[in-house]
């Protein structure tokens, strides 16, 4: 198995496609995916157009949907939720469909849908994502950060480096033996810096200081958790997630 990473999906190759395709947006799509899972999510639908999402959705029964939509850390008006892991609960989300549109993402996501196998990460599936690599082995793995509209984002860098470093130490394979790029390399230099101190790389990073502009902590402190959750969202067709 050899893994790679990318910072955003704007870096991965267009000539080629990975056996196995890890979106990571820790902030905050993919940990809401998780949380919405969690709270049992039928699915969940992505879509990086709103109107598309609007759309698709109207083939679903109201009672049984969810309309979540964030652009710029906000919910988008007339949207249900935002893109919040903690608007999730079974109160609300058990046995609903999710249709979901994020500002990076979802975006993500699409850019990725046509490997043979396509995941979902964050911090707080860190676990779960290396015992499923582990157990399906795949001979190749992109793992994507989803950035920010484009741009580098630190949070999803070491969200790869955690994963990376929990797959060699459980292994026992060495860098030569398990990464395909520098990238990967420096991926977990990033996490080893940091991985005592996650919620204060949350503040520093450059999408957390936008959700605290925004009053946001909660969220921050939510999505710095390692392996609290043991869900990993897989795709079950392009743009569909679902709990396996």
């Amino acid at each position: 198995m050899k893994l790679f990473v990318y910072h955003t999906p704007e870096e991965t190759p267009t000539d080629d496609l990975p056996t196995c395709a890890i979106a990571i947006d820790v902030l905050r799509a993919t940990t809401t995916m998780a949380a919405a899972f969690a709270a049992g999510a039928e699915a969940i639908e992505v879509f990086s157009d709103l109107d598309k999402l609007v759309q698709a959705s109207q083939h679903w029964p109201s009672e049984k949907r969810i309309l979540a939509g964030e652009r710029g850390g906000q919910r988008v008006d007339g949207f249900d939720l935002g893109n919040s892991p903690r608007d999730h609960d079974p109160e609300h989300t058990a046995g609903r469909r999710l249709f979901m549109s994020t500002t990076n993402g979802t975006r993500c996501l699409q850019r990725i849908q046509a490997a043979p196998l396509v995941m979902t990460a964050a911090l707080t599936t860190r676990q779960a994502v290396v015992d499923k690599l582990i157990a399906k082995q795949p001979e190749s793995v992109w793992l994507v950060g989803s950035g920010w509209e484009g741009t580098y984002s630190l949070e999803d860098t070491v969200c790869a480096g955690a994963i990376i470093h929990a797959l060699m130490a459980q292994t026992g394979q060495s860098f030569v033996d398990c990464t395909g790029n520098d990238s990967a390399i420096a991926a977990v230099g990033l996490y080893e810096q940091w991985k005592d101190r996650m919620l204060d790389l949350m503040h520093v990073a450059s999408h957390g200081q936008r959700l605290l502009r925004l009053n946001n902590t909660g969220d921050l402190e939510y999505c710095a958790q390692i392996d609290v959750a043991t869900i990993v969202p897989e795709q079950e067709s392009p743009g569909v997630l679902v709990n396996r």
